[in-house]
């Protein structure tokens, strides 16, 4: 089984399933097992936006190898050639793409003008991708073949940043005057969508005209089924190749030749909202963060599959234990008979996604904590997809989370300042700390990755010296892959699981 890509796409938060859930493809196909080699994918969050490169979808289209950026990650972090074959940097802000000779699913070819003009769309994004939170960007076209991208200020990781999903190509048809973008039959990956049926399923077919080559795949039929045991089950009763993200619960359940468990850089955290209600007071934010404590939670909720929590970044982010800063300067923590006080007749809204099966357990578990604490307590428990607006707009006091720390460009500075700056686009918890903004800008302007990496470490401890965001675990995460399927990507970043040699025996 594979751990990393090979070139994926370049060099790189019910009930039992029933027969016949998956998606049959437009040529006929049934998409049952053996069918022409397509392959069954049950995946666990539905598209938001319709797969929107601009929302929480993007990363679908990489794990899918759907569409691509002008790089993409490495097997080891770095950025890697996609559709730009070459770049340099010309000063602190400028830098040049080379393109390498593409197609687009649709038959146009890609230029320097399609990459101008989508990297445009996602700059003039409403909201604005995460990836761009904290850089403006502007591209020109020097020639067909030759792009420069200019930046406000200094970013010595743009080309981890243009690695993003969310910065994907994808052809003039896409982008409609109302400014969303389709990536149906407009990206330049191995794998073209079809159809998309709503929130529930997708066909995809094989790209020919893929520059990187053929897929062994004939093509994908995607099914989102978001309970957890239902995938599992999928898995279990042969109506899904590859099952992601199965529940602790039922890993153990699976054949051994069928549960792959990846360390991931995703943590799973305690998110309070700073803006508005019970917690805007730091005492109050000190007192939920001492009652709860997610080192009982590894065995009891994740069944082992994690390891407690040391701050935002885990043990899959190898280079954050040796240069984590500790945590100085916080509140102090009201007592139980302080918090009953001082939140009388207030309640507090607990919320938590159904999407990954451990989060409703734990958060039933920090309920019992924060009332023993002396919070009144709400739990508000459903699908990603039904509270991302509420969670955006503020309407919940807390929420048990999972995060993927490196998603957006394999760089962690922006996960920092989309979900905690002033004005990051993803800042669930509405935090405003102007320490906190000036060591994540400190950390963006550093060139030299040592040192990147330790300042990183600093705005980690600056973060969490607000108890804006409590960490509870770092998860390590059960894929599900039939025995008969070879060429997976298990990939610790979350962001890729398809690619050109994922295929049935």
């Amino acid at each position: 089984m594979r751990t990393t890509s090979r070139r994926l796409i370049a060099a790189f938060a019910l009930t039992p399933l029933l027969a016949g859930c998956f998606a049959p493809g437009d040529d006929g196909a049934s998409g049952g097992n053996g069918s022409q080699g397509r392959l069954r994918i049950a995946l666990a969050i539905p598209p938001v936006q319709a797969l929107s490169p601009y929302s929480n979808d993007a990363t679908l289209l990489s794990k899918l190898s759907v569409a691509e950026g002008l790089t993409v990650l490495g097997r080891n972090g770095a950025a890697a050639p996609a559709l730009a074959k070459s770049w340099k940097q010309d000063n602190a802000t400028t830098w040049t793409f080379e393109l390498r000779k593409a197609e687009f699913q649709d038959g146009t070819p890609l230029t320097a003008k399609s990459v101008v003009d989508a990297l445009g769309h996602a700059s003039a994004a409403e909201p604005k991708p995460r990836v761009l939170s904290d850089v403006t960007l502007t591209a020109k076209a020097d020639d067909a073949d030759t792009v420069t991208l200019t930046t406000k200020s200094p970013d010595p990781v743009l080309p981890l940043r243009l690695a993003s999903p969310a910065l994907a190509i994808l052809s003039a048809k896409a982008y409609a005057k109302d400014g969303t973008a389709s990536p149906v039959g407009t990206g330049t990956g191995p794998f073209v969508i079809r159809k998309l049926s709503g929130k529930t399923s997708a066909t995809l077919d094989r790209f020919d005209g893929y520059w990187g080559g053929k897929a062994k795949a004939p093509g994908l039929d995607v099914t989102w089924i978001p309970d957890g045991t239902a995938r599992a089950n999928a898995l279990r009763g042969g109506e899904a190749d590859i099952a992601e993200w199965i529940p602790t619960s039922q890993a153990k359940l699976l054949k051994p030749d069928t549960r792959h468990v990846v360390s991931s850089v995703r943590t799973d955290s305690l998110i309070l909202n700073t803006g508005k209600g019970v917690f805007t007071d730091p005492g109050l934010r000190a007192a939920a963060r001492e009652a709860v404590d997610g080192t009982d939670l590894v065995d009891s909720v994740f069944g082992g599959y994690a390891d407690p929590a040391q701050g935002l970044f885990g043990p899959a982010v190898p280079w954050a234990a040796d240069r984590r800063v500790a945590v100085t300067g916080r509140a102090e923590a009201a007592t139980p008979a302080q918090v009953k006080a001082e939140t009388k007749g207030k309640t507090l809204r607990l919320a938590a996604i159904t999407n990954r099966a451990e989060l409703p357990e734990a958060a039933t578990v920090l309920q019992q904590r924060l009332e023993k604490a002396g919070f009144t307590v709400k739990l508000d428990v459903r699908e990603y997809t039904q509270m991302e607006a509420g969670l955006l707009a503020g309407r919940y006091d807390a929420l048990v989370f999972s995060r993927v720390t490196l998603l957006d460009t394999g760089d962690a500075v922006a996960y920092l300042a989309s979900d905690f700056t002033s004005d990051g686009v993803y800042n669930i918890a509405r935090l405003k700390d102007a320490g906190v903004d000036k060591a994540i800008r400190a950390a963006a302007a550093e060139g030299d990755t040592e040192r990147r990496q330790q300042k990183i470490m600093r705005a980690e401890a600056e973060i969490l010296r607000t108890d804006a965001v409590v960490p509870l675990v770092h998860e390590r995460v059960v894929q599900g892959v039939a025995a008969d399927v070879e060429g997976v990507v298990l990939d610790p970043r979350e962001r890729s699981l398809i690619d050109l040699d994922t295929h049935l025996k």
